[in-house]
């Protein structure tokens, strides 16, 4: 699993549609903010608390880019950032991870094929500090909200 000092995979993941490339590694150059990974765009937790913590959360203007990444479609992850953020007044952006390629970077791919029909994201928060990692907050049970919740990253 990737931790505190590592570089951000330099792989792409795709906004709003599939030509729509955006590599993170060049999104943050020396940058800050979050990378938040989910197992499922419209899954009950992802949708009703996880994300929804973050849209609202005081510090989210002022947290850098904010970046949510799921193992998921562009189309998906278009529709469904729309659906939580319906004006986009958040500035998060909803990233998609069609073929898993930058979670399995991450190390934070688990075998969720027989509740979701493939390998997904485990649930996590990442702290970017200076283009660099500065520190990983996977959850314990892969799907839990426990560590990666914007209360806890956010404060």
């Amino acid at each position: 699993m990737v931790k505190a000092g590592d570089s951000i995979p330099n792989v792409e993941l795709f906004e709003k549609e599939p030509g729509n490339k955006v590599n993170l590694a060049e999104e943050f150059g020396s940058g800050n903010g979050l990378i938040i990974g989910v197992p499922a765009a419209f899954s009950p937790t992802c949708s009703d608390s996880h994300i929804p913590g973050y849209i609202s959360h005081p510090k989210i203007k002022s947290a850098g880019k904010v970046f949510v990444v799921a193992v998921n479609d562009a189309f998906v992850m278009n529709a469904w950032g729309k659906t939580l953020d319906k004006d986009g007044s958040s500035g998060i952006r909803f990233l998609a991870d069609p073929s898993g390629a930058f979670t399995r970077a991450l190390d934070m791919e688990f075998n969720s094929a027989p509740l979701l029909g493939n390998n997904r994201s485990k649930r996590y928060a990442i702290v970017v500090e200076g283009g660099k990692i500065k520190s990983v907050h996977p959850e314990p049970d892969n799907v839990g909200v426990s560590v990666s919740g914007a209360d806890k990253i956010l404060g």
